[in-house]
């Protein structure tokens, strides 16, 4: 940076250079000759300019006063391909010794956690992973208030956690690649999806990738926790570098949390076999989920579901069919004083506790006991909320008090339960559901004219087609035959147009006319609606013994779908090394009176009880951070007492610490990963250590001193003022100026 040490000088410098400009005009207007007018002008304003003493600053690194980390990485991915010896090679040289002389040296090793080191010579390269996110993270934090004026990181970039570049200092990275990767197969990773449909409810997908494995054949394997097989793909690979995804489906035996491992196998000289083996977490939560079905009439329907249901050891279906509607008050006037409805005569039941002629004659089934819904249709969120899903089919809105209606739309939308609304007589604008709270949580519009709809046969929406609940075969060509055979539908409630955020995922296509909705879903606050307009499924189950067994496999589906996201009272989260339970009061509402505990399995057997505190950020949410795990398969119990409750809650969950195979998910180097990280941090990719030692005091640090250099006293300047003038003067005697 130029800075003028005597500013006072600027007005005559500037009247200086003002004549000299002035004079060397008029001696050249009239020759023309401006090349000579030019250099007896930069001669002119090279004398002014020493007149305001210009100098040179600079600000350069204080010698000892900053602070520079030297990080190594000191994993085992780092003994691939030669890395460990290129490593000890680099910290033999005398750049360490050159930043010594001008900043405080500090040497650290890192891998699953950052330690210091005195000399680098305690680097065995033994670590179990590579977080260079923590550790630069961590590292920044010990020299907070510190003059740290950078981190220099030794690394092949292959970092097990994403470092985070925001409040870093500038970090300056060397690349470690080695010499050429082996040959190698690796599964980079493993992910599992749940979905409701029931033949393959648990798919591990995984992705190998592969190195200098051109036409080589390669199998993956899922197993149990017992060491069985069970599910095998093979894959094949037509180029060096390459990755394939394989899916596995099956159906664990049980519900519940399980373990499982991945592998791939079938290559032969590999560069590790630390990367071939993964642990996958399958979680199917327990049951009973509980179904309760509100029917307006006895129906075919309700004996379809119900089969199907039996088949499900997961599912309870509870049933209240309304099999008498209540009589008008003029209807029983003058039975010689009978209250209570002649349907319970001979039932042994008291007049106060049959049904009245006012009120509708109900019929119970599959409830727990015999209090439950002993009054109908419940009225407290006590009697609801122990439900997961509700199946309204042919009821219409009367048949429900407004609080009763404001109870479903919050069982819906705060509870977070699941509602489905079949195309019987009496749903939707048949059942006057419009301007109601039921009718605000379902997905379609009520507004459209109620009237009889044409027979149609129903048909998958390009979005239906992405539904696995939706789809009954495992190929899209069995599915579409599937739907060819299935019969005309011939009673169909109108609805109008489906919501905003609602998705259309059927529809019924008459002979004639647009296609009307037939199955449409959203999700509303904490829960979903699903609306099915057809009131006459149970046709299709009448045709043949395979239709109904589709037809049974549907409505499976169908309310694994409702319940699939239905919170619990006690869920368990697990984020990194942190547990987080969230716990809920029978009202759904946020428990923060709750003691939790937390009993967690090793995978060696070991068990420990950790309890939970609660957490400043939430209410009725509790947090449990977790000390280093081993590699594994890690099962969590929770159990969690409340004031007034009976007995404790209980839920598990699990997670998967991988670290050895995440750390040797790749052989190759990514210098390309350091490379975004000193851009993203103003550092730099070093490739000369000397050169970079010899630059790196002149940057900007933390602490710097200014060095000023006086430019008007120096011999360069003088020197280039008189050749200006001499060139004037040659041009001048060379072309016969005057």
């Amino acid at each position: 940076m130029i800075t003028l040490a005597n500013p006072g000088w600027a007005g005559p410098a500037l009247g200086l250079l003002a004549v000299g400009a002035l004079v060397t005009f008029l001696s050249y207007r009239r020759t023309g000759h401006w090349g000579a007018a030019g250099l007896k002008l930069l001669a002119f304003t090279l004398v002014a300019l020493c007149l305001v003493e210009p100098s040179w600053s600079t600000e350069r690194a204080r010698p000892g006063a900053n602070v520079l980390a030297v990080v190594v990485d000191a994993s085992r991915s780092m003994r691939l391909a030669g890395r460990d010896d290129l490593v000890r090679e680099t910290l033999k040289g005398s750049w360490l010794n050159k930043l010594g002389g001008s900043f405080q040296l500090r040497r650290y090793l890192f891998d699953a956690r950052l330690r210091r080191s005195s000399d680098f010579t305690d680097l065995t390269f033994d670590g179990e992973a590579s977080d260079l996110g923590s550790a630069l993270s961590e590292l920044a934090d010990r020299n907070r208030g510190a003059p740290l004026a950078g981190i220099v990181v030794l690394s092949d970039g292959n970092a097990t956690d994403v470092p985070r570049p925001a409040g870093l200092p500038p970090v300056h990275v060397v690349a470690i690649s080695g010499r050429a990767a082996p040959p190698d197969l690796s599964l980079a990773e493993v992910a599992v999806t749940e979905t409701a449909f029931e033949d393959a409810p648990v798919t591990v997908l995984a992705r190998v990738e592969a190195s200098d494995h051109a036409r080589s054949q390669a199998r993956v394997e899922l197993l149990d926790a017992a060491g069985v097989v069970v599910k095998s793909e093979p894959l094949s690979f037509t180029k060096d570098e390459e990755s394939v995804s394989v899916r596995l489906r099956f159906k664990p035996p049980k519900p519940g949390v399980a373990f499982y491992t991945v592998r791939v196998t079938g290559a032969k000289d590999e560069a590790t076999l630390a990367n071939n083996t993964r642990v996958a977490m399958v979680r199917r939560p327990r049951g009973p989920y509980r179904v309760l079905y509100v029917g307006g009439r006895p129906d075919w329907e309700l004996k379809f579901l119900r089969r199907a249901m039996d088949d499900d050891a997961e599912v309870q279906l509870v049933g209240l069919v309304r099999i008498a509607h209540r009589e008008p008050r003029f209807a029983f006037r003058g039975r010689s004083g009978e209250s209570s409805n002649p349907l319970f005569r001979g039932f042994g039941r008291p007049d106060d506790e049959a049904e009245r002629h006012d009120q509708p004659v109900l019929v119970r089934m599959g409830t727990r006991d015999d209090a439950e819904l002993r009054d109908g249709f419940p009225t407290t969120p006590d009697g609801l909320y122990g439900f997961h899903a509700l199946v309204l089919d042919g009821v219409e809105a009367g048949f429900f008090t407004a609080d009763q209606q404001t109870l479903v739309e919050h069982f819906v939308t705060e509870r977070g339960g699941g509602l489905a609304m079949l195309g019987g007589p009496g749903s939707f604008r048949h059942g006057h559901y419009e301007r109601t709270p039921i009718g605000q949580v379902l997905p379609v519009h009520l507004e459209a004219a109620a009237g009889a709809a044409p027979a149609g046969r129903l048909e998958l929406t390009r979005e239906g087609w992405l539904e696995p609940w939706l789809r009954l075969r495992d190929n899209e060509a069995a599915e579409r035959q599937r739907l060819e055979t299935t019969p005309p539908f011939r009673f169909v409630n109108r609805v109008g147009d489906p919501k905003p955020g609602a998705t259309m995922l059927a529809t019924l296509r008459p002979d004639k006319g647009d296609p009307l909705p037939a199955i449409v879903s959203h999700r509303v606050g904490a829960g979903r609606a699903v609306a099915i307009t057809i009131g006459d499924l149970w046709r299709w189950g009448l045709r043949s013994p395979q239709a109904g067994a589709d037809l049974g496999k549907l409505w499976r589906q169908t309310v694994r779908y409702l319940v699939s996201d239905v919170p619990e009272r006690v869920a368990v989260r697990v984020a990194g090394k942190q547990v987080s339970v969230r716990v809920r009061d029978s009202a759904y509402k946020a428990a923060d009176d709750a003691q939790v505990t937390l009993e967690l399995t090793a995978p060696d057997g070991r068990k420990t009880s950790l309890p939970a505190e609660p957490s400043a950020a939430e209410r009725g949410l509790y947090d449990v951070q977790l000390a280093s795990t081993g590699s594994g398969g890690h099962h969590i119990a929770v159990k969690v007492t409340r004031p007034g409750e009976p007995k404790p809650l209980e839920a598990e969950s699990g997670f998967v610490n991988d670290r050895d195979a995440d750390e040797h998910r790749t052989v190759r180097a990514n210098p390309e990963a350091l490379a975004a990280l000193a851009a993203a941090t103003g550092g730099e990719v070093i490739t000369d250590l000397d050169r970079f030692a010899e630059r790196l005091p002149a940057r900007k640090a933390p602490v710097s001193d200014t060095e000023t250099r006086p430019l008007w006293s120096l011999w360069p300047m003088f020197a280039a003022a008189m050749a200006a003038f001499l060139g004037e003067w040659w041009l001048r005697r060379t072309r016969g100026l005057t």
